[in-house]
């Protein structure tokens, strides 16, 4: 599988494995261990999570995961956020719904991440949301604290828009490898407002979460998703895939930014699928053709 150089010493899989509905799988220890297995024999080796994905349980459960094989950990990216603060009885020091991005909350998740994934070090961390009260200098001191104690190699964000991506970034001595945002055929925004223009402009590769919206690429019964779905049914014939949601991932790769999609399923079906859609090569006139259905109304 092709590998995207993200900075100087991280690569990452064009494909990546998200963890965030890791408690919804119902899987024991060992299936999740040989999805892991089955992903990497595929070439993705990547592996993205946040400290509050299934209620603050899923970095643990990943955790001791990895302990039941040596030298796994070592083999995988691990991406992990933090930022945010959910009300959760794992947490009852939360008292709100709300973002920290304060010094003493990003040093403090990034200790428990690594308890919890059992390593001394984190391949790539990234902040979670946009924090209306964020605070740049304290941000680039926990970064340069993290980086000189080795135990964070990486730093990015996640859903900022460009004035913020440049903002933190001016501050860092070690700039901001990646940017994970939402993308899809049903949700455009950020190949329309400029963020992945930015992207390029800055020669960052971006990650995008979602990329099937949440499922309503299959399933979605709005105007947007039933026209979105005719337009990839169209093409999958076309292009000979088994399923459109090849075709999804093969029009999310062909942006020249270079994105690495997120896929989120426990199902190896689904992976693969993603797999596959790295081998089909999309038409320029293809790719319009699924975009012009998701914005509803021609180019002009």
């Amino acid at each position: 599988m092709e590998r995207i150089k993200l900075s100087e010493d991280l690569s990452i899989s064009r494909i990546v494995h998200g963890y965030w509905r890791l408690l919804d799988w119902n899987m024991s220890n060992e299936d999740v261990l040989k999805l892991l297995e089955a992903t990497y024999d595929l070439g993705i080796t990547t592996v993205d999570h946040a400290d509050i994905y299934g209620s603050y349980l899923c970095e643990e459960r990943f955790g001791k995961v990895l302990s039941l094989k040596k030298g796994l950990r070592e083999k995988l990216e691990i991406v992990t956020k933090c930022g945010i603060k959910l009300v959760s009885e794992n947490r009852p020091e939360n008292k709100s719904h709300c973002y920290d991005t304060s010094k003493e909350h990003i040093i403090k998740s990034v200790e428990r991440s690594l308890k919890n994934f059992n390593t001394d070090y984190i391949d790539l961390l990234l902040i979670h949301r946009v924090d209306p009260l964020l605070n740049p200098e304290e941000v680039v001191e926990a970064f340069n604290k993290l980086y000189k104690e080795g135990k964070v190699r990486n730093f990015g964000v996640s859903n900022f828009l460009p004035p913020q991506f440049n903002m933190l970034n001016s501050y860092l001595d070690r700039k901001l490898v990646t940017n994970q945002i939402e993308v899809s055929p049903l949700y455009l925004d950020h190949i329309e407002n400029g963020t992945l223009d930015l992207m390029l402009e800055k020669r960052v590769h971006p990650m995008a979460w979602s990329p099937l919206a949440g499922g309503r690429i299959f399933k979605g019964q709005d105007e947007t998703s039933i026209r979105v779905r005719k337009a990839l049914n169209k093409v999958k014939e076309e292009v000979g895939a088994k399923g459109i949601d090849e075709v999804v991932y093969a029009w999310i790769l062909m942006h020249p930014s270079k994105i690495a999609p997120i896929v989120g399923s426990g199902n190896f079906d689904r992976i693969k699928a993603s797999v596959d859609g790295t081998k089909i090569k999309l038409t320029r006139d293809q790719w319009f053709e699924i975009y012009v259905a998701g914005r509803g109304v021609d180019v002009p």
